[in-house]
Parts: C-alpha cells; sequence; structure tokens
C-alpha cells in the first residue's frame, strides 16, 4: 500500500498502537518521553500531515503558523487546554481529543484518593515504613474521617462525574452536584443525584470531588473563599485539570485544619507542585494518573490512532474521526 501520509507521535505508545497506524501512513514515533518546546514542535509538525500528541505539547497558532501540510492533530488524552481549537480550525486542521474510554477508570482512581486522603492511607504507610510501628499505639492514633453514609459533593457532572456518582451508592452516601446546567431528569435518576448552587454544596458536602474542565472561567473556581465555605472535616479530591484549585489556598487550609484532607492527581503549573503540598501529612499526591491502567491506556491510544487515520481520510471512520473537536474543518472540506 502506498503511503501517502506520514504523521508525527509526540510520546512512546503501545507497539501495537503504532503497527497499526503504520499500515496506512508512515510513522515517526518518539521513544522517550519529554516535553516539546514550540520550536521543536514547529520543526515537528512542519514535515507531517497529522500527530498525536500529550497535554504538554501546547499547540497554538504561533506552532502552526504557516504550516500548510498539517491536516489533523489527536489529542491523547480527554482534556485539551493545551490546544487552541480557535487556531486549528482557522487553519483547516481536525482536532481530535479520547473521551468516554477513561471514564470509569477515571472514577476508579478519584474513590481511590477519597478513601486514602479520608482514611489516612499514604500518610500511615510511610510512618510505617520509616520503622515506627513498634506496638503500643494510642487507641485514638491514625484517626480519619468516614466516608460511608457522608454526603458527596460533585463539581462538574459529565459522564466522569457521573460515574463517580453511581459509585456513591455502595457507600450508602447521598450526592449532590453542580453544573452550569442541571442534568435530565432521567440521568440525575440514575445517578441518585441532586443539583444545588455552588455555594450549597459546599457547604453540605462531606466530601468534593473536582471533575470540571479547565477554561478561563473554571480557573480557580476553588480558592480562598471556597474552601472557607467548606466544613473543616471535608476531603477535597482533585481529578480534573491543574488550576481549577488554587493550590495555595488549598495548602493553607490543610495546615491550619480548615480542611481534613485532599487527594490531588493534578496540579497547578505541573510537573511542579506547591512546597507547602509537598510537606502536608494530609494531602495524598500522585502525578496525574487517574487514567492510567493498561486497558484504558491502550484505549486511549488506539482511539487517539483512530481519530487521526480518520481525518486523514484512511480506516473505516475515514473522514468522520470518532470524537471530533471542530467537526466545521470537515464541513468546510
Amino acid at each position: 500500500m502506498s503511503k501517502s501520509h506520514k504523521v508525527w507521535v509526540s510520546r512512546p505508545l503501545f507497539p501495537e498502537v503504532l503497527e497499526h497506524l503504520a499500515r496506512y501512513v508512515e510513522v515517526q514515533a518518539e521513544t522517550s518521553e519529554r516535553k516539546h518546546t514550540a520550536a521543536e514542535l514547529r520543526e515537528k509538525l512542519a514535515g507531517v500531515d497529522g500527530a498525536i500528541i500529550g497535554l504538554s505539547d501546547r499547540i497554538d497558532g504561533a506552532v502552526i503558523a504557516g504550516n500548510r501540510r498539517l491536516r489533523a492533530i489527536a489529542n491523547l488524552a480527554v482534556g485539551y487546554n493545551n490546544l487552541d481549537v480557535p487556531a486549528l480550525t482557522a487553519a483547516g486542521i481536525f482536532a481530535t481529543n479520547t473521551p468516554d474510554v477513561l471514564n470509569e477508570t477515571t472514577a476508579d482512581y478519584a474513590w481511590a484518593l477519597l478513601l486514602a486522603a479520608a482514611r489516612r492511607v499514604s500518610s500511615a504507610e510511610r510512618w510505617l515504613r520509616a520503622g515506627n510501628w513498634r506496638g503500643g499505639m494510642r487507641f485514638d492514633d491514625w484517626l480519619g474521617v468516614d466516608v460511608h453514609g457522608r454526603t458527596l459533593g460533585i463539581l462538574g457532572m459529565g459522564r466522569i462525574g457521573q460515574a463517580i456518582a453511581r459509585r456513591a451508592y455502595g457507600f450508602g452516601m447521598p450526592v449532590l452536584y453542580h453544573n452550569r446546567s442541571r442534568l435530565p431528569v432521567a440521568i440525575e435518576h440514575d445517578c441518585r443525584a441532586t443539583w444545588v448552587e455552588k455555594a450549597e454544596l459546599l457547604r453540605r458536602a462531606d466530601h468534593l470531588m473536582l471533575v470540571l474542565p479547565y477554561s478561563a472561567q473554571s480557573h480557580h473556581a476553588i480558592g480562598a473563599a471556597e474552601l472557607a465555605l467548606m466544613k473543616p472535616t471535608a476531603v477535597l479530591v482533585n481529578i480534573a485539570r491543574g488550576g481549577i484549585v488554587d493550590d495555595a489556598a488549598l495548602a493553607v487550609a490543610l495546615r491550619e485544619g480548615r480542611l481534613a484532607a485532599a487527594g490531588l492527581d493534578v496540579f497547578e503549573g505541573e510537573p511542579a507542585v506547591h512546597a507547602l503540598l509537598r510537606e502536608l501529612d494530609n494531602a495524598v499526591l500522585s502525578p496525574h494518573l487517574a487514567s492510567a491502567s493498561a486497558d484504558t491506556r491502550r484505549a486511549m491510544a488506539q482511539l487517539a490512532a483512530d481519530n487521526l487515520l480518520a481525518a486523514l481520510g484512511h480506516g473505516p471512520d475515514a473522514g468522520h474521526p470518532p470524537s471530533w473537536l471542530n467537526p466545521e474543518v470537515g464541513e468546510r472540506a
């Protein structure tokens, strides 16, 4: 088969996914994980028809300026705040992401963070590994806060938020949520969830999960004022995006005991993590890996590949990528 298209993969991928791509297109794939500079991205993208890129690769108007060859960018994530979608659309470049395939795995991890933070799992493990468990612990040592039967609050009730809410039934937890718009009654019933205003959500939630997309409007959606509304016994979990929480304000609230604990998978300015958060025993920290199960990461990579191939006119979905961010590009083609 003649391979008229060339693609670049900006990070290491599963061999079987690269082999799938190579059936249709010529593949240039990076073999090590790194963040690319804008100049490197311009150079890499100048010589290809499409690319699979990660969240650390910022694709904006300056990166694609003057590029007459590039036709498609497949983001290897459900979030896409690293993409300037209007600039890509104006340039006639398809943009895609990888939604849905990671919903359940990410919801599982949100619960893992909540349970670990509420029950002090990571700090207790560090204490044990340091050789401190020699018997004779006090009866009131390592007291956490209960999860079962408490009120779960969800800020951002998309598909992942809904998956989180459905799991709450097994813990006997009433669920409150806030979205910009209320969900259809049938979905609320399926999730056993009740819509409330944001301030009420913050005041009533015993545990709060953040699952909203990052945008200029959601920047610091949880800051000092919002943290002040929450219960001092509450646990906050962020699996959404860094920047949604004011990490400096959160660190101070945790240090001062105005919040019981936090479970964080994303950070403002990551991979940097606020220094105070790294010092706190009541903060459970993980390096942006909520979707990191073998099956889910393979499914994400396969969807990104299918999106890219379809955008370039290959495969069963040729011309219609499964998860299009700017279908108007196709309408103009």
